[in-house]
């Protein structure tokens, strides 16, 4: 792409899990611990749960016939177990080296995430990542999740980041959809949770290999 092609990007908006940290066997881990203790059998094959990774567990729970008929009670319990399995977790090559080159260029960088804002925050801490942050958006009561594009458009708005010099940059279907569905540019990350396939039938802005590609995306007048 050559650099007259390039958006003037000011603001770069970031899903957590598939995209900064590598979350999918604590996720996985913390489901089938909660969802033992409230009885529930869990025979879901773990490549195939990453494939869901991003969803509400409510959608996650659909797709895969699962009956939780306290939810409330099973986010209660994931939500304590999960901290206890972070040892499966890590952030990807390159993360905290480019969000500092991000915070460098004087650019806005938020975090949009379905998981609840405490739990999201409590992730962005363990990993040090609080100082790349203008803004942490996790799910929230009266805010519509992705791919809905309200909480992108909120972050915008509280931000004073226009909409065509913003990136969404997320591995699902839902992150692309919701940059769509506000207007923004969107990026694919292809070392997360979906497939090339599944990403380009999305048809996103960009498509990365590593996060640190970001850094080639933007052009600067």
């Amino acid at each position: 792409m050559s650099s007259t092609n390039k958006p003037i990007l000011k603001h770069f908006c970031f899903d957590l899990d598939g995209t900064l940290v590598d979350s999918n066997k604590t996720i996985y881990e913390a489901t089938a611990y909660s969802l033992d203790k409230l009885g529930i059998d869990f025979n879901v094959d773990e490549e195939l749960f990453a494939l869901k990774i991003g969803q509400h567990f409510n959608d996650i729970f659909t797709a895969f016939n699962i009956d939780v008929p306290d939810f409330e009670k099973f986010i209660s319990i994931y939500k304590e177990n999960y901290f206890k399995q972070m040892e499966y977790s890590s952030i990807y090559n390159g993360v905290d080296e480019t969000l500092s080159e991000l915070k460098n260029r004087g650019v806005k960088i938020s975090l949009l995430t379905t998981k609840v804002q405490d739990q999201a925050e409590k992730i962005i801490d363990h990993f040090k990542l609080r100082q790349y942050f203008d803004l942490i958006m996790g799910r929230r009561d009266g805010i519509v999740y992705k791919p809905s594009p309200e909480p992108l458009l909120a972050i915008c708005k509280e931000l004073n980041a226009g909409l065509n010099n913003t990136l969404m940059i997320g591995d699902t279907e839902l992150d692309i959809q919701c940059g769509k569905n506000a207007g923004t540019f969107t990026c694919g990350v292809l070392y997360g949770y979906r497939t090339r396939e599944l990403l380009e039938i999305e048809k996103p802005d960009f498509l990365i290999e590593s996060i640190n590609q970001i850094l080639s995306l933007n052009h600067y007048q």
